[in-house]
């Protein structure tokens, strides 16, 4: 079906109304103002499902012959949505880049559910910081704030349900949606109310201030990429280890908090004895793994037995290759080592290794910045620009990420770089498990060629 056909009949579909759905197939498709990329990329939890090329109007379309009804995601880089769809929708989309998430509309057969993801995905995200304010109240006045909060968002869905018909699947993506975003909250309570008051231990809980965990599923399929259902685990399971150091071990505070070993070690047990979906169970294994070696910056030894408790309890882990190379990356990263002759390319397209570009004769710090992420981008340059002045003796070297070549050299020639110090990657994941890359904010620091610092900050270290 060519394209103008197609659209006249997603067109003739949406017009249809509230009328039962009969067909299998699902159609989803829209238009994109100011793309960022040239597709749009369908993914059932982190599986591929379809791609569509934007035309010359910047609109694109997905049919499906069926789909398993549920959560999914598009991806227009390097942004990213949820999608709900079921048999029989046909789906309208339209965005704007520049507001990507603000400016998303959902029309046509599925778009009161999705709309209403949408707008719960926007007014949750402002929360945190009104809610941190609350963590000074006691146990029970926090939680009746919560309850509070969570009450509102069950309210609307029960209009939404009165409004429209929605499956029992739909109804438990928006219930899941409001619930796990609040149990977060709950669960990360006693460490902000710690914080806030300046008390050395962690407040006495009421004993029916943790009761919704009694409602908890813990190896729910249809929910293991949903991000408040995932973020939930991986605050449920912080928090239930630091308690268990604290009561079971014998642990102070400050044991717990500098012997991340013994703590990593609690959380890998934990999610072992607990979590038998695989999906979760592999990406939560993955958290740990990342938190610690990427974020603690153990010693070789400590950093051994860890490795070895995870391929213990992962076993067939999906991840495991990921996790193995930073590992090794780890390692390899230790102070004096000499940097990884890992290649590069610059302004011209010639081929060049990090050792090469870092200077013998003085201090180089390597740092990393991406074209889609503009705000970042702005920020790093006026970093970098103050640092090169209250460091003379530094040389910085910019390496960039996911950006192609010609709109990497436009940034270059429009903010007036330096050519002699901009050099580009064309392979992100392994330039990232290499060098252990786990936020752009990070900076390597070497000495006539060899490791200084290579778990840098740009923003803390200097």
């Amino acid at each position: 079906m060519n394209k103008p056909l197609l659209y006249a009949f997603l067109l003739a579909l949406i017009g249809c109304g509230t009328k039962e759905k009969k067909s299998p197939s699902v159609f989803f498709a829209g238009e994109i103002v100011n793309p960022t990329s040239e597709y749009i990329v369908l993914f059932k939890d982190d599986v591929v499902i379809d791609s569509a090329k934007l035309d010359v109007d910047n609109r694109f379309a997905i049919k499906l012959d069926s789909v398993d009804e549920g959560l999914y995601h598009f991806d227009h880089s390097p942004e990213l949505q949820y999608v709900y769809l079921e048999k029989g929708d046909s789906l309208m989309i339209r965005l704007n880049t520049e507001d990507f998430d603000e400016s998303l509309i959902f029309s046509g057969k599925g778009e009161e559910i999705n709309n209403f993801l949408l707008e719960l995905f926007l007014s949750t995200e402002n929360e945190p910081a009104i809610i941190y304010s609350y963590a000074d109240l006691e146990p029970h006045q926090f939680k009746d704030k919560i309850d509070s909060l969570r009450a509102i968002k069950l309210n609307l869905l029960n209009e939404l349900s009165k409004e429209t018909t929605l499956s029992p699947s739909a109804k438990e993506i928006a219930q899941a949606s409001i619930d796990y975003n609040y149990y977060i909250y709950n669960e990360k309570y006693p460490f902000w109310h710690r914080r806030k008051t300046g008390r050395t231990i962690i407040p006495e809980m009421p004993k029916h201030f943790y009761d919704y965990r009694n409602e908890v599923d813990y190896n729910n399929k249809r929910l293991s990429y949903h991000r408040y259902y995932y973020n939930f685990m991986k605050t449920h399971f912080n928090n239930l280890s630091y308690m268990g150091c604290y009561s079971n071990c014998k642990s102070a505070h400050r044991e717990i908090i500098t012997n991340k070993l013994h703590f990593n070690q609690h959380k890998l047990k934990l999610i072992d004895s607990m979590i038998t979906q695989k999906d979760l169970r592999d990406n939560l294994f993955r958290n740990v793994a990342l938190d610690y070696l990427i974020k603690v910056h153990d010693s070789n030894k400590n950093n051994r037995i860890f490795i070895n408790d995870f391929h213990k309890l992962s076993g067939n882990n999906k991840h495991s290759a990921e996790i193995e190379a930073i590992y090794q990356g780890v390692n390899n990263l230790q102070p004096a080592n000499k940097l990884p002759n890992i290649s590069v390319y610059d302004v011209a397209g010639n081929s060049i290794t990090l050792q090469e570009i870092a200077e013998k004769d003085k201090n180089t710090v390597f740092y990393f910045w991406s074209g889609t992420q503009r705000l970042h981008f702005e920020n790093i340059l006026k970093r970098v620009t103050l640092l090169s002045k209250k460091k003379p003796g530094f040389s910085f070297v910019g390496i960039n990420c996911n950006t192609d070549p010609i709109r990497w050299q436009s940034l270059i020639n429009i903010n007036q770089l330096n050519v002699d110090k901009q050099f580009r990657t064309d392979d992100f994941e392994h330039l990232k498990n290499t060098l252990v890359i786990g936020g752009l904010n990070k900076g390597i620091i070497t000495k006539n060629g060899l490791i200084v610092d290579a778990f840098a900050d740009l923003f803390k270290s200097f």
